[in-house]
């Protein structure tokens, strides 16, 4: 297991569809499912994969207010559009602590998420600013080379 500072070498294994749902509604995976775990929580897309998984948990409960509500279908409309929008802003609120507890469910410590999140974003900082540092120097030496002209 990782201290929270290195990344496992957990092999990335996709649950099954049937899995991935249990998985949404808030439900663990099987341990070959342990990376892959990580790796939905801490890859660059992790907030949108949150919010997918926030409207999966939301479906059943929109779905038996557009059946049952005996209310008209414009009503009904808004009373889940307000329902989505109230359950997204919390979900948004708690998306750290939310994708933290999925991770130790995997058994990883808690702070894993946030601390592979974290060196990720510290190694895209790092790639963009040797990025703009290699073309700034462009830049420089054919300001140079037309200046020397």
């Amino acid at each position: 297991m990782s201290n929270g500072t290195e990344q496992p070498a957990d092999p990335v294994v996709r649950p099954a569809p049937h899995r991935w749902l249990w998985y949404a509604l808030g439900g663990g995976l099987p341990e070959r499912h342990r990376g892959w775990v990580l790796f939905d929580t801490t890859t660059r897309t992790w907030g949108l994969r949150h919010v997918v998984r926030m409207l999966v948990q939301m479906a059943v409960p929109i779905a038996l207010v557009m059946v049952f509500l005996p209310a008209p279908l414009g009503l009904r409309a808004a009373v889940v559009g307000g329902g989505i929008f109230l359950g997204l802003i919390y979900s948004l609120a708690y998306m750290p602590e939310t994708t933290e507890t999925r991770v130790m469910k995997a058994g990883y410590p808690p702070g894993t998420a946030t601390a592979v999140r974290d060196r990720a974003g510290q190694q895209r900082d790092l790639k963009d600013s040797e990025r703009r540092r290699a073309a700034a120097a462009k830049r420089a030496a054919r300001y140079r080379e037309r200046a020397g002209r």
